[in-house]
């Protein structure tokens, strides 16, 4: 008599194994993620694995060696090779994540038909929608003479089997990860087990064939790829595409990328002809202010290597309630926390009665800690209900103490400026700038009270 096969309970957000259930995962502790899989061996096809071997002594080489820049695809997509560094490193996987309807799959198909335009040939498979749905996604964009190759698969060895027969492609996508499933593995699509084969499968076809891997991931309502984070460290560029529905605007931005820089931006504007490329994101994220009311100051960023000029607006109003309101949008709350914390115990300005909003205009999310001086800026004119001159902009990092510290780039960020018609910055007291090559009047601020007193006045 046989003996029943054994079965593991695998947490779905982290991995870890357990010989029983619990409700709380021990290794990442969260609740509810361990599922009952089968602990027996399964060969997956294309992780090489299938059959066992002894080993082979391994060539070892020095550090010291001629290197060669890694071989990149031109997607014609300006903003897209920006994002990844100058284009697609053939070999290479990459993951997409993003929430539902943000447009990623409009902008992969968008990639794969400019691909095939210039004699690259783009395989599409899609495991979410079927081949009619696709097709009319890209009657809309005006892409149904591209040449993309397309087909509505799930299983990953069939998928494997049609990539092997033929010339190997250029570009490969999969629409989406979570969906490819491997018959040898005892576990449901979307699980850790399959998400990390199949991953793993496809990452050693596009090393073997030189192909490109373009692989789409779901997002947690916490905004994280959802599977388990190894697959992230698997993969070479993880991208991530945000937006706000309410708005037109969409920013790729890269998070890991091992052939290029990280924190890079692409800005797109989503148009009833799919996405289009912004050229220069500042005027578009400057385009509706409304210059007459208090509570707004422009804020001279950095995203990457570009910078990027975006309104902060605040609304600081008298509150009825025992505890007053706080909203973010597009800021860190814990930020703004300690922002009023520092105007109220270092500038005598305190905010217990009121109820605060701020807003970062354009959807765009900004975690850099320059933008300080910038929210500080926007929340003392609401506060005073003095409009700020319109052609100022801010920026510097606040410490607790209420010290304006430096920020990087403080130069790259004044000429952006400047080439946008702004007159006068309000940075920090300290830090390199090259004013030999700035036009506008510049006012250094060593604390925030000097701020506020000017504000005031």
């Amino acid at each position: 008599m046989s003996k029943a096969a054994k079965s593991q309970f695998v947490c779905q957000s982290c991995g870890a194994v357990s010989s029983r259930w619990a409700g709380k995962c021990p290794g990442c502790e969260e609740w509810n993620t361990l599922i009952e899989q089968s602990a027996g061996p399964a060969a997956v096809p294309g992780t090489g694995l299938a059959k066992a071997s002894k080993g082979r002594v391994i060539a070892l080489e020095s550090l010291k060696g001629e290197t060669k820049d890694a071989p990149r695809i031109a997607t014609g997509m300006d903003e897209l090779d920006r994002v990844t560094g100058g284009g697609i490193v053939t070999g290479s996987a990459t993951l997409i994540g993003g929430e539902p309807g943000i447009g990623k799959s409009t902008l992969l198909l968008q990639l794969s038909a400019a691909l095939t335009n210039n004699g690259y040939r783009a395989l599409y498979f899609s495991g979410e929608e079927a081949v009619a749905q696709v097709r009319l996604r890209a009657e809309r964009l005006g892409l149904a003479d591209a040449a993309v190759e397309l087909a509505a698969e799930t299983n990953l060895t069939n998928i494997l089997a049609t990539l092997a027969k033929g010339k190997a492609p250029d570009l490969v996508v999969i629409d989406s990860i979570q969906t490819l499933w491997i018959d040898s593995l005892d576990a449901a699509p979307g699980t850790v087990s399959q998400v990390r084969a199949a991953t793993q499968a496809l990452i050693r076809y596009a090393k073997q064939a030189g192909c490109a891997v373009l692989l789409v991931g779901h997002v947690t309502k916490d905004g994280n790829i959802a599977g388990p984070k190894v697959v992230e460290h698997m993969v070479d560029t993880v991208l991530y595409f945000e937006g706000d529905r309410g708005h037109p605007f969409r920013i790729l931005r890269s998070v890991k990328n091992r052939f290029g820089p990280t924190d890079e931006i692409g800005v797109f504007e989503m148009v009833a002809t799919g996405l289009a490329e912004v050229k220069n994101p500042s005027e578009l994220f400057l385009g509706d202010r409304d210059s007459a009311s208090p509570g707004t100051a422009v804020f001279a960023g950095i995203e990457g290597s570009r910078p990027v000029l975006v309104e902060i607006q605040a609304l600081v109003a008298p509150s009825a309630l025992g505890t007053p309101r706080r909203a973010v949008v597009g800021w860190d709350s814990n930020r703004l926390s300690m922002l009023l914390a520092v105007l109220d115990a270092r500038c005598g300005i305190s905010f217990g009665q009121h109820d605060v909003y701020l807003n970062v205009a354009g959807g765009l999310k900004i975690t850099e800690p320059a933008a300080d001086l910038a929210a500080a800026a926007a929340l003392l004119s609401s506060f005073s209900g003095v409009a700020l001159p319109v052609d100022h902009v801010y920026f510097g990092e606040v410490s607790l103490s209420g010290a304006v510290r430096p920020a990087a780039n403080m130069t790259t960020r004044l000429k952006e400026a400047q080439k946008l018609g702004f007159l006068e910055a309000a940075i920090p007291a300290r830090g390199e700038l090259d004013e030999k090559s700035l036009d506008l009047k510049v006012h250094r601020l060593s604390h925030m009270s000097e701020l506020a007193v000017k504000l005031s006045s």
